[in-house]
């Protein structure tokens, strides 16, 4: 090491293991003062250069503060530099905690620093570095915003460190780095220290994904093709699949009887080709055939793969261990854990088991013995015992919390987890297992996208660890190993902004600069830069586009007369007929909009199409709101919630009959919907028969043949090389449709964001948040800069109209969770159950009040503000009034997991009301924080 950089030759002293070239080229960047970014795969190391900063910051004395996206991270990353530095040397600064905030190292959220820095807080002074962990977390919708604020407003005198995944756009972002922050050197590594070996679990064996030319095994970082073997074993079991079903059906005769399986089929079934040392077929252990080219056979049954706990038991006989499952199901996660138990599996000794349970007995101490059931304690301490677990959102975080630091620790050796672990928490695994590649993103089922998966299957390979890390996908009907080969062999995704000003974010803002500094200020945001990007682009192709429309309108010229006012008349025409087409399509539409407002509790219908096609009942209508269609709650046959929707019925539904449902009926209630499924399966009416219903009539019909009367008067219409200039023309009205389109993307793109802040400001104006034409905060306005909830100007709106006044604390906790509840989608807005009078009667003025804001906002083209959902009122109530866990989540979907992360971001915003509302309400928010922080949602705090 050059002892140019003393500081950084200190650091890696520290380290049993020598830098990386990328490392060390980024904390000389940093030790000389620039900014940097660096763009590596998960597991490469990019954290080392953050820790970096840090040790810089307590070798100089300035601060540095450490950024991550989730508070689990920011526990994780807090014990880490405590470990590294000592527990009065480094502080936490989460929703959850305040531990040793005046440290010199702080690890905190972003959106921590981000309302530091609108307060104004003294924390900040001192600041040399601020290291923002996972930035390409600013492409996230709901999240990322917070990261470009940051970026932008942070003092000039700060050195930013950004650690991301590798983008493909990476020099772009650093482009704007450089600009916003100065000296910024962009540093991207697509090398893995730990090589990932991609497989297919097919049947009962596992084949290598790619080979080589030469027939040699190989991963997905060079010129490499599909496993012939791969395919060729998929083939076959396609073709046993109809086999197995002509034997089980009683037509086989001769061959294997079905117990037989294809148990321990191997290079010999399929052509000698079953081992990597030949022409690697079944996969081995390493790049070089590993251990003679074993095959990894897996015990199934016929026609079928693995169970989990086979696949389990294969991967631990062959030293793949530690790993994890990917289950894109919370309930399929738990699912896994007790087909584990069931199947006697133990992981790791009695001796070590014991010890687990003993730590898990440790940690749960400040739970409520009745609450332990509820929360699915036995199983989850078993598990542990035995060496497996499940991790995701749906669980206790304390529970999570002990699966990631067992698990870090090799205390257990099989997770099952959602794709929530991926994000950020430092859980690296020797191999990683896919199920499948589909999940439901929250509205319908669709494939992982290449970025997903490279996130997925990063966390195979523990650095210093392992000497090669497994991704293995298992095989089920219908799986192309070339769509598996494509997410395995594209390793990188463009970064895209999703910055856009909010209302708190505008008075924030105005209050600091001013307004026109303000938009100046916005106008730099990473959104902006990419928008003027893209415009350069555009007026390029319309300079273009208006040189060949001239060309264009010279070959259509036509001696008898102009052929361009003849030509507008010819499309004229095809646009009117195609908007006719149009119009008929949207009438259909209109008409199944109305039917589906129509339907009344306990009409029957049937769903034509769909996963949940068939009968069902209606159990709340619904009339649709502003600019939205009529979306009536349903039980469907097999006993499902949903929501009907112009998607599932595209055409007019009509109801089939009537049934009776209960007048207490509780949707939430699963016992219940099974219930009200089976009376409506024993109704089974017929469908009557089908309505004929009467064809739109085409209103343009009269200008259609006025137009064709005025073109067969046009002189060109005679001409005899008439076809000949209709095809350049056809060619100039599509060019001129397209440079159109061009120009309003042009006007929409340029200064989009500063506009968006215009309309913003002007709607704060007109209800009273800023005065003076948008140049001052008025008292309003202050409170709203201390709202940080997506609605916050909702919030702030019911403070100024002093709708919680009256209510006691456990009835206020009830209705601020209307303003952060997110039901899953086939839950949304269904009949809700109030604790009492007061909360019904707030929250019933709240939606007025929010009927009123989205009127506003719709008037001036805004993002519309959510309507509060009072879907998690009542349980929050009870929880708040001292009721035990198993009462509060009695008749609910609610998982223990979800209601304690809910429980902690009504805390949250408890916590920010307390701040910005009048005496009597801060009373009473105190006094609601301290009744919902208590037994599960205390226990999980960071001590």
């Amino acid at each position: 090491m050059i002892p140019t950089w003393p500081h950084l030759q200190e650091f890696a002293t520290a380290y049993d293991f020598p830098l990386d070239d990328f490392q060390v080229e980024a904390c000389r960047a940093v030790e000389e003062g620039r900014g940097v970014l660096v763009a590596a795969p998960t597991g490469a190391g990019k954290t080392v250069v953050g820790e970096f900063a840090v040790h810089l910051a307590l070798a100089t004395g300035r601060k540095a503060f450490y950024t991550t996206p989730i508070k689990a991270l920011s526990n994780q990353k807090y014990t880490d530099l405590v470990r590294r530095h000592g527990v009065e040397r480094v502080g936490l600064l989460t929703g959850d905690a305040s531990i040793n905030g005046e440290a010199p190292i702080v690890v905190m959220t972003t959106e921590v620093l981000r309302n530091m820095m609108y307060a104004g807080s003294s924390t900040l002074s001192g600041l040399g570095w601020v290291v923002m962990d996972e930035v390409h977390y600013l492409a996230d919708r709901f999240r990322g915003a917070v990261w470009e604020e940051v970026i932008i407003h942070l003092p000039p005198d700060v050195s930013v460190v950004s650690l991301s995944a590798t983008v493909s756009n990476a020099e772009e972002f650093g482009a704007w780095l450089g600009e916003v922050r100065g000296d910024t050197e962009v540093i991207v590594s697509e090398h893995r220290p730990v090589p990932l070996w991609q497989h297919m679990m097919v049947g009962q064996t596992l084949f290598d994904l790619f080979v080589e030319e030469s027939g040699a095994a190989g991963p997905a970082t060079h010129e490499v093709s599909v496993n012939p073997d791969l395919v060729h074993a998929i083939r076959g079991q396609e073709g046993r699949g109809a086999w197995d079903a002509h034997w089980s059906s009683g037509s086989g005769r001769g061959g294997r009887g079905r117990g037989s399986g294809n148990r321990g089929r191997g290079r010999d079934d399929w052509g000698g080709r079953g081992r990597r040392g030949g022409s690697g077929g079944a996969s081995g252990r390493g790049p070089g055939g590993g251990d003679g080219g074993r095959a990894f056979a897996v015990g199934g049954r016929p026609g079928g793969g693995a169970t989990r706990a086979e696949v389990i038991e294969r991967l631990e006989r062959e030293g793949l261990l530690p790993a994890i499952t990917f289950i894109f199901s919370r309930a399929g996660c738990d699912a896994a854990v007790g087909q584990l138990l069931a199947s006697g599996m133990r992981l790791v000794s009695e001796a070590e088991g014991e010890s687990n349970r003993r730590l898990v007995e440790e940690r749960i101490q400040g739970l409520a013995d009745e609450d332990l059931s509820v929360l699915g304690y036995w199983d989850f301490a078993d598990g542990i015992a035995r060496g497996f677990a499940a991790h995701h959102a749906g669980m206790l975080p304390t529970f999570r919390e002990i699966v990631e630091e067992l698990f870090t620790a090799g205390r257990i050796r099989a997770v099952f987890a959602t794709e929530t672990l991926a994000l950020g928490i430092n859980m690296p695994a020797r191999t990683v297992v896919l199920e499948k590649l589909v999940k439901f993103n929250g509205e319908s089922h669709v494939d992982i996208s290449p970025a997903e998966y490279t996130q997925l299957t990063g966390r195979a390979g523990r650095r210093g660890i392992d000497i090669e890390g497994h991704a293995v996908v298992v095989w089920k009907r219908g799986l192309d190993p070339a769509a598996v080969a494509g997410l395995a062999s594209t390793r990188t995704y463009p970064l895209r902004s999703s910055f856009r000003p909010t209302y708190n974010m505008a008075v924030n803002l105005v209050r600091q600069f001013g307004r026109e500094t303000a938009r100046e200020i916005l106008e730099t945001s990473f959104a902006q830069f990419q928008a003027d990007r893209a415009v350069v682009g555009f007026v390029r192709t319309v300079r273009r586009n208006e040189e060949a429309l001239e060309g264009y309108a010279e070959s259509m010229h036509c001696h008898l007369g102009d052929f361009t006012e003849y030509s507008a008349l010819r499309n004229e025409i095809q646009t009117i007929e195609k908007e006719g087409a149009k119009v008929r399509s949207a009438s259909l539409r209109a008409a199944a909009a109305i039917s589906l407002e129509n339907l009344k509790i306990g009409d029957i219908v049937r769903i034509p199409s769909g996963r949940h096609s068939g009968l069902a009942v209606v159990v709340m209508p619904n009339r649709g709101g502003k600019g939205e269609a009529a979306s009536p709650a349903v039980v469907t046959e097999d006993h499902h919630l949903r929501r009907l929707t112009l998607h599932d019925v595209p055409t007019p539904i009509e109801p089939l009959g009537t049934m009776r449902v209960p007048k207490a009926f509780n949707v939430r209630n699963p016992k219940a919907r099974r219930d009200l499924a089976a009376t409506l399966r024993a109704s089974m009416p017929h469908d009557p028969p089908p309505r004929r219903r009467p064809l739109v009539e085409d209103a343009a019909n009269d200008r259609i043949d006025e137009l064709r009367r005025r073109m067969r008067a046009h002189p060109c219409h005679q001409c005899p090389d008439r076809e000949h200039h209709a095809r350049w023309a056809e060619r100039w009205w599509r060019l001129r449709r397209e440079t159109d389109g061009l120009q309003r993307k042009i006007e929409g793109r340029t200064n989009s964001v500063a506009k968006t802040f215009d309309r913003i400001c002007e709607l704060l104006v007109e209800m009273g948040y800023l005065a003076h034409a948008g140049q001052t905060v008025t008292h309003e306005g202050d409170r709203l800069r201390q709202l940080y909830t997506e609605k916050d100007l909702l919030a702030a709106e019911c403070l100024r109209e002093q709708v919680w006044r009256r209510l006691d604390a456990p009835s206020l906790a009830a209705v601020v969770s209307t303003l952060i509840h997110e039901p899953r989608r086939e839950e949304g807005g269904l009949a809700p159950r109030w604790p009492n009078d007061d909360v019904r009667e707030a929250y019933d003025t709240m939606v007025r009040i929010w009927s009123d804001l989205e009127d506003a906002e719709g008037a001036l083209a805004l993002p519309r503000t959510g309507m509060p959902d009072p879907g998690l009122a009542w349980a929050v109530h009870r929880w708040a009034s001292g009721q035990r866990l198993e009462e509060v989540l009695r008749g609910t979907d609610l998982a223990a997991g979800d209601f304690v992360r809910r429980c902690k971001q009504v805390i949250d915003l408890l916590g920010q009301l307390t701040d910005a509302a009048g005496p009597e309400l801060q009373r009473t928010a105190r006094k609601a924080s301290d009744l919902v922080l208590r037994g599960v949602v205390a226990a999980d705090r960071l001590d």
